[in-house]
């Protein structure tokens, strides 16, 4: 192996971003990231393989020709947006709760919710694996004809079935819930079990927010 033309040794360290990198005269490059945004439809398995062979989440990207993997999940019966890539920088900065990365639903429960459990939902809820973390819930509407209510719900914690679990124990079960937003990527209008690359300004966006959560952080711990 060599490394800028210098055989390497023991314990020597490269940068295949920066550094020219070859094995038996062969170039090694790193995998180019990719990102893909995928509309999860109700019943998609959030994972890259499942050993019962139901439907997964990486069978609807059309392109194959990279390793991916979703940047979180969504449960089976959830929908929305799903972030796929091979960018772990990326996903951390989406994913660990000290980045604090929003995450945005759209809410359908069964019944009239009152605004004193919205409120308790926003300040916190106490469920078997302790409280909620404090989140932003939007105006609510109530459907007669469905009786059910509908509300944009946004949070920077994501346990498992936490919204479920959360509106169950407040008496209102989740009847759909879709995410439509994940820090600063929006579903928009893309079909369900539809899939694209990350469009230019979009990728630049989700650079650009990893960025500043990094720098966050980092000043974060230089406070203490």
């Amino acid at each position: 192996m060599r490394v800028n033309g210098r055989i390497a040794e023991l314990g020597d360290s490269a940068d295949p971003e920066r550094d020219e990198i070859r094995l038996d005269g062969a170039a090694i490059g790193r995998e180019p990231l990719v990102y893909w945004l995928l509309h999860k439809p109700r019943g998609v398995i959030t994972t890259v393989r499942d050993p019962q062979g139901r439907p997964t989440a990486v069978d609807l990207v059309p392109d194959r020709r990279h390793r991916l993997f979703p940047v979180g999940r969504l449960d089976r019966d959830t929908e929305g947006l799903l972030l796929l890539t091979n960018d772990g920088r990326a996903a951390q900065a989406l994913l660990h709760p000290s980045y604090a990365s929003e995450r945005e639903y759209a809410v359908e429960v069964r019944g009239r919710i009152p605004a004193s459990a919205l409120r308790r939902l926003a300040l916190g809820i106490e469920l078997e694996d302790g409280p909620t973390a404090p989140a932003r819930v939007g105006p609510c509407r109530h459907d007669p004809a469905r009786d059910a209510s509908r509300f944009a719900l946004t949070l920077v914690e994501g346990r498992k079935r936490q919204i479920r679990r959360a509106l169950a124990a407040l008496g209102h079960p989740v009847r759909r819930l879709v995410r439509v937003r994940m820090g600063p990527l929006r579903l928009g209008r893309l079909a369900p079990g539809a899939a694209r690359e990350l469009s230019p300004s979009e990728r630049r966006g989700l650079l650009a927010a990893v960025g500043e959560a990094e720098d966050a952080r980092s000043r974060g711990r230089g406070s203490r």
